[in-house]
């Protein structure tokens, strides 16, 4: 469809392969699910994060925190004043503010980001154009810090970017892609920064989520770089990690994955030096074949591997360098009485 083209500042008459591939560079690949599912995304350098109806679910582990890095909305049933309340009880860096369907919608989401932006000035904020006029007053509006991006709404979208608009008009763009397979998303970012003959500017592809693998998984499915495989003999788990694996090789052979991975977090589940029970000299990868004082065999499904042991452990380190791993707060009370451990906690 033929809309009149958004003015850009003139670019120049050709567009360089550096520029391309600068513009092709995502800032983030996010991965927005509930544990396990987020703690294999963490640990593979994925942005997590969370729709602002649902949890991480990690309050049951001891040993698990995963950062809430993006804060998705319930397009479903949006609510925007709820929106803003949870973005400021969890502080995200990325958030997606709401879908704009009307000029109005548009200008009320800009207005709730202007005002998200006096205080969290660096966020990442977007808003995910639903009608052409929508671009334009995204992509121009003026902001406190960094500037607006607009959401390529994709995926089960109720209203998909090319229903309403042609590729042209996210040029000169700072784009978010949302949802469908990285394949599809990749012919997209391909057509957003691939040089025209009127020299327009690529997008700026800032960042890219896909949750597919998660719903896929429960059919017996991992995606790979070959299409769905049957993956019937792995835990779900095992499904979605296999899955979160090819998607990050499929980004990196692409030049979109990150160079430098946003997450300053750490690990989502930290180990202890040795891989083994401070108390007992236990694999700490392995089921407890003993009734511990957690009765773990009630939280951990070790046939679906939905958890690990190390997941709920307490894992402490001390000033003499050390980090141990217990079952449980009697085992560590044990331990640090006969070590002399009690009052040298630097870490847990």
């Amino acid at each position: 469809m033929a809309h009149a083209q958004p003015q850009h500042t003139s670019p120049d008459s050709s567009i360089h392969v550096q520029d391309i591939e600068t513009a092709r560079r995502a800032e983030y690949v996010a991965f927005l699910s509930r544990h396990p599912f987020a703690t294999d995304a963490h640990e593979l350098g994925f942005v997590t994060g969370i729709r602002e109806d649902c949890r991480l679910q990690t309050d049951h582990l001891r040993n698990v925190d995963i950062p809430l890095g993006m804060l998705d909305n319930d397009f479903k049933n949006p609510d925007l004043e709820r929106y803003l309340e949870t973005f400021r009880t969890h502080e995200p860096e990325i958030g997606v503010i709401g879908d704009a369907p009307t000029p109005d919608a548009a200008h009320r989401y800009v207005d709730a980001a202007r005002e998200l932006k006096a205080d969290f000035p660096d966020a990442t904020l977007i808003v995910v154009p639903k009608c052409y006029e929508a671009i334009a007053i995204i992509g121009e509006a003026e902001v406190p810090g960094t500037p607006l991006v607009l959401g390529y709404s994709m995926g089960y979208s109720d209203i998909l970017a090319n229903e309403f608009s042609d590729y042209a008009d996210w040029r000169g763009q700072r784009v978010h892609l949302l949802g469908a397979s990285p394949p599809k998303q990749w012919n997209v970012i391909q057509q957003l920064t691939q040089p025209t003959l009127a020299g327009d500017p690529p997008a700026d592809i800032v960042g890219l989520d896909w949750n597919g693998p998660h719903k896929v998984a429960y059919n017996g499915e991992s995606w790979s770089r070959d299409g769905w495989q049957r993956a019937d003999q792995l835990s779900i788990r095992s499904t979605v990690r296999r899955s979160l694996r090819e998607m990050r090789t499929y980004w990196e052979a692409r030049g979109v994955w990150p160079i430098t991975l946003r997450d300053r977090h750490g690990p989502a589940v930290r180990e202890p030096d040795d891989a083994v029970w401070a108390a007992t000299g236990g694999d700490i990868g392995e089921p407890d074949p003993l009734s511990g004082p957690d009765e773990w065999e009630t939280c951990v499904d070790f046939d679906d591997d939905e958890t690990y042991p190390i997941e709920h452990a307490i894992v402490v380190t001390y000033e003499d360098g050390r980090t141990l791993a217990y079952r449980s707060q009697t085992e560590r009370d044990y331990v640090e009485y006969y070590e002399g451990l009690w009052d040298s906690v630097t870490e847990e």
